[in-house]
């Protein structure tokens, strides 16, 4: 498993509730509640994280600086990073393609390794990124780091610069969209323009619902390395979840094991070769690689050529939009086996 805490950290990796006292400016207490959030009429602004966090500041924050994941959903709303770190190269990232980044610091492109000092200089008000669940119960970790942070100490050393606030991306993934809309609405963003993204949102759900029910295929969303194959359960995945609700049928032989991902050595990947169509996650083994492994080349979606690279896209309304388009485009191309 190499590389696959660099693809998704989610089943195991995560979240301390952040220590923010003393910073100037700004207050952050543990709250198990929740806060729609916002700047009240004397100009000050307090937010409540999907931890349980909440941060004060004597301003609503105007300089945000995000992991990518949500500087995506962030900047789908017109709120343009300062700084922005990655997981992989975010200059080349192709969920950016329809973003501006000219004026965004990129101060990470690789999972937990962020330049602090050139983060500092960016100023920022606010720190976006993640936490995720450790089980389907949806248990928080509050000893570890957050998502896209490589261990407490670097944790503590982004509390200097800015709060810190998470997302926690677990779970329905209506619920995740729900969390980057409540963080975007606390930052100005108005309800129309929510609203605006939700209708495309929406008839792209309707679509893929369409697609799903026409072509009856089984979809199989993987990642691969030279360790085997890992499987997404679907319920445990936001985005698979997400799809599925709407209709369509991914993989799931084992949906009482363990945590997020169903794991194949090579000596038994056979057991899995049912689905349809392959989602091959683009941080692992691509199709060439997968056609190398003599207990794997046979399967029957590779052979039809019904194998796509996929990477799970930002969990907000017009990158859902975008990526279920996607997956429609896909289900009416391919054929049953």
């Amino acid at each position: 498993m190499k590389n696959l805490a660099v693809v998704r950290r989610t089943a195991l990796v995560l979240a301390p509730l952040i220590a923010l006292m003393g910073l100037a400016g700004c207050s952050s207490t543990a709250d198990a509640g929740t806060s729609d959030g916002g700047a009240d009429s004397a100009g000050a602004w307090s937010y409540t994280d999907d931890a349980g966090t909440t941060v004060t500041l004597d301003h609503e924050p105007e300089r945000v600086a995000s992991y990518s994941d949500y500087a995506i959903g962030l900047m789908s709303y017109g709120i343009d990073p300062v700084a922005v770190f990655g997981r992989a190269d975010v200059a080349t990232d192709a969920r950016f393609a329809d973003y501006d980044l000219s004026d965004t610091a990129i101060v990470g492109n690789s999972y937990g390794e962020i330049d602090l000092e050139a983060l500092a200089e960016t100023a920022p008000d606010l720190i976006v990124t993640g936490i995720y669940p450790t089980d389907r119960e949806g248990t928080l970790d509050t000893e570890g780091a957050y998502y896209g942070v490589a261990d407490v100490e670097q944790q503590a050393q982004l509390e200097k610069i800015a709060p810190v606030v998470a997302i926690e991306v677990g779970g329905a993934g209506s619920d995740v969209i729900d969390s980057m809309n409540r963080l975007a609405s606390s930052l100005g963003v108005s309800d129309d323009t929510i609203a605006a993204a939700k209708t495309d949102f929406d008839a792209a759900a309707a679509d893929l619902t369409a697609a799903a029910g026409e072509s009856g295929l089984e979809v199989t969303q993987l990642y691969a390395d030279a360790d085997g194959v890992y499987v997404v359960k679907p319920a445990d995945e936001p985005e698979t979840e997400l799809y599925r609700s709407l209709g369509v049928d991914f993989t799931d032989l084992n949906p009482d094991g363990y945590y997020y991902w169903d794991i194949y050595s090579w000596e038994n990947a056979a057991q899995m070769m049912t689905g349809d169509v392959l989602l091959i996650n683009v941080q692992g083994y691509g199709e060439a690689d997968l056609l190398a492994q003599p207990t794997f080349a046979s399967h029957p979606a590779l052979q039809a050529g019904q194998a796509y690279a996929w990477d799970g896209a930002a969990l907000d309304y017009a990158s859902q939009a975008a990526h279920m388009k996607e997956l429609a485009d896909i289900l009416r191309e391919s054929k049953k086996l």
